[in-house]
């Protein structure tokens, strides 16, 4: 595993040893990357079910003002904090051993782009949409990997599915906000 593109590029990170931990492939990585390359500079990033860090650490390097990163494993964040120092962003990283849906019900924090990716077919995807418009910015995105077969909803706040991208078995759902859709005052 490594940082693909931005200021930490070709940084290797660390990878978790065992099954507990399953880390985004590098042609899905490279894959959503594509899709918000043009979203990132300046946006806060929250990276829920963070396991080694890869996604938000990849979106600082490419130009994200700062990242959060949440996993209640303490493996994951013991890979998370190793990855930030190796790549540098200590000082735009937040790295907190939590539950995803604890963190979501309490945090004051809004953020532009929401990278979900929880273990498969648990119904995490569904909990955390469920709490997770009231941490997004106004223009957020989110970015939701599972399983082809796992459900999601529809919504997500003022967020509707974009599109969905299919790899093997492995899919990318991006909620945005419809075009010409404005908040009420």
């Amino acid at each position: 595993m490594r940082i693909v593109s931005g200021s930490a590029r070709g940084r290797k990170l660390s990878a978790p040893v065992g099954m507990e931990i399953r880390p985004t492939t590098d042609k899905v990585k490279e894959a959503l990357f594509s899709i918000i390359q043009f979203e990132l500079n300046g946006k806060r990033v929250l990276d829920l079910f963070a396991g080694t860090g890869q996604l938000g650490l990849e979106a600082l390097s490419r130009g994200a003002a700062s990242a959060t990163f949440t996993d209640s494993s303490r493996q994951a964040v013991e890979l998370v904090r190793a990855n930030v120092r190796a790549t540098g962003f200590g000082d735009r990283s937040t790295v907190l051993r939590t539950d995803a849906f604890s963190f979501l019900s309490h945090t004051a924090d809004a953020f532009d782009i929401v990278f979900l990716d929880p273990p498969y077919e648990q119904g995490f995807c569904e909990k955390a949409a469920a709490l997770l418009p009231r941490v997004l910015s106004e223009n957020a995105v989110v970015i939701a990997e599972t399983r082809p077969e796992e459900p999601l909803p529809e919504a997500i706040g003022p967020l509707r599915i974009y599109r969905v991208y299919r790899y093997s078995a492995i899919c990318l759902t991006v909620y945005r906000k419809p075009e010409g859709e404005v908040d009420e005052v």
